[in-house]
């Protein structure tokens, strides 16, 4: 017996030091890890690339970038597609990126690594594609030729991308989405306004943009719902799809209970007295402001004490501008904002109302919001519920009628400030997990490098 435990150690000795050069080969070899992590395409990850985590230290590679978009902003007054634009084209000229603007406007001022190549605009308003072309072939045919070619929507026509395997197209709204905010605007049509033609023309709208989508080589759905409708709809193959959510500076966006306070004291708003709602943007019929309007008006005639203890603050303009003051002293108007003052305006509110009846693309205004650490009260579209306002800890969700927005209102109302700090809170924590400047930034930025070399696209499991 004992001869028979002595010959176990003997092996048992042996198979340990066997084992050391396997593990020495480890140390000077990624295969053990590699084999231990995983990795996978990033271009086959179906979900949003805002999730994944990329160093920001210095890119790997620099690159020569091809934007088009039919109109560079004004800092101050950038909005939408543009602002986009601005906001994830500055950011990659600061991290070392040359990147040529072919639009219809420039900024007066001189950006390191931003070339602009002006052309004038067609009737339009678009890009005139003729003259970006030859623009972009000229630049194109010299010793550095663009690495990545990006076109915010249309910019560049499918005519011309078809034949540019290097090309990326963001989507900030497509006809599919569309066919749901015209639903809801017929549903909205009071008797006395003609009908709308819109239905039929965005069902042909959709078929036209199904045939041609596929000319462009890549593209990015700016919310989870759109990325599913370019595959399943739209039949776009999946590894040519990818979801990067829009973001925006958390360097301007974020709590900053003095700013608020400054905001109220020139308003005349009491400190901690009355529940303030805040509205932005385009005062016009289909962000929804007729419906809310309605809504506001038919509980301060029903509820004097909802009246006299809720202020709304409005920076925008637009028709209903106006209008809006017809309500009482209690609505305030403040006309557009720069992005310093709409800082000021998110620290100042308790809730950010947003009554959309457009589901295309990602409106910017409630991620704006989220980072200054207020809730969202938001319709429920598919781009918004499935990306922004996602379970009730992080704001409200209506149907877009006067009756589901009335009772939205006063649920608002009755929860009062401590809830919605609460909610406000935990909407944050969640965006800065997915929009921020920042980590739309590093999506793109790795998106464009996996392009321009392949084995940027590996990255490790995260499902493992």
């Amino acid at each position: 017996m004992l001869k028979f435990h002595n010959f176990c150690f003997i092996i048992a000795i042996l198979a340990a030091f066997s084992f050391i050069p396997i593990l020495y080969k480890c140390q000077l070899s990624s295969n053990c890890y590699s084999f231990q992590k995983p990795e996978i395409d990033l271009l086959t990850f179906p979900s949003s690339w805002n999730l994944l985590y990329f160093p920001s230290d210095h890119p790997p590679q620099t690159l020569k970038i091809a934007l088009f978009v039919k109109k560079w902003p004004q800092i101050s007054h950038a909005g939408g597609l543009e602002r986009h634009a601005l906001t994830l084209h500055l950011a990659l000229a600061k991290r070392g990126h040359q990147v040529h603007i072919f639009t219809t406007s420039s900024p007066n001022t001189s950006i390191p690594n931003l070339v602009f190549h002006l052309s004038e605009p067609t009737v339009g308003g678009y890009l005139n594609q003729t003259v970006v072309w030859s623009q972009f072939r000229t630049q194109n045919s010299t010793a550095t030729p663009f690495d990545i070619v990006h076109t915010e929507s249309v910019g560049l026509m499918h005519a011309q991308a078809k034949d540019v395997t290097n090309l990326v197209v963001s989507w900030h709204g497509i006809a599919y989405e569309s066919i749901h905010s015209d639903i809801i605007q017929e549903l909205l049509r009071a008797p006395e306004e003609q009908q709308a033609a819109m239905l039929t023309k965005e069902v042909m709208r959709v078929v036209e943009e199904v045939r041609f989508f596929p000319r462009y080589s890549h593209h990015v759905a700016t919310s989870d719902h759109a990325g599913d409708i370019l595959k399943r709809i739209y039949m776009i193959p999946g590894e040519r799809v990818h979801i990067i959510l829009n973001g925006v500076d958390e360097a301007i966006f974020r709590p900053e209970l003095s700013l608020g306070n400054e905001l109220k004291h020139e308003l005349g708003i009491p400190q901690n007295g009355s529940l303030i709602l805040g509205m932005s943007g385009r005062l016009v019929k289909d962000k929804g402001h007729p419906l809310i309007f309605q809504a506001l008006k038919e509980i301060f005639m029903e509820n004097n004490r909802f009246q006299q203890s809720v202020v709304l603050v409005i920076a925008g303009d637009g028709p209903w501008g106006a209008r809006y003051k017809d309500l009482g002293a209690n609505i305030l108007v403040l006309g557009p904002l720069g992005r310093a003052d709409l800082a000021k305006f998110y620290n100042a509110i308790d809730i950010f109302v947003h009554p959309t009846l457009r589901g295309q693309g990602l409106d910017q205004t409630p991620s704006e919001a989220i980072l200054s650490g207020k809730p969202v009260m938001t319709t429920r579209v598919a781009s918004l519920t499935g990306s922004v306002i996602v379970g009730p800890e992080l704001g409200y969700t209506f149907s877009p009628t006067v009756e589901s927005l009335k009772k939205t209102l006063y649920r608002v109302w009755k929860d009062g400030k401590v809830v919605l700090e609460k909610k406000g809170k935990a909407a944050r924590q969640r965006g800065l997990k997915l929009f921020t400047a920042t980590k739309m930034t590093a999506a793109y930025e790795r998106l464009f490098l996996c392009m321009s070399k392949e084995a940027y696209c590996k990255y490790p499991n995260p499902f493992y």
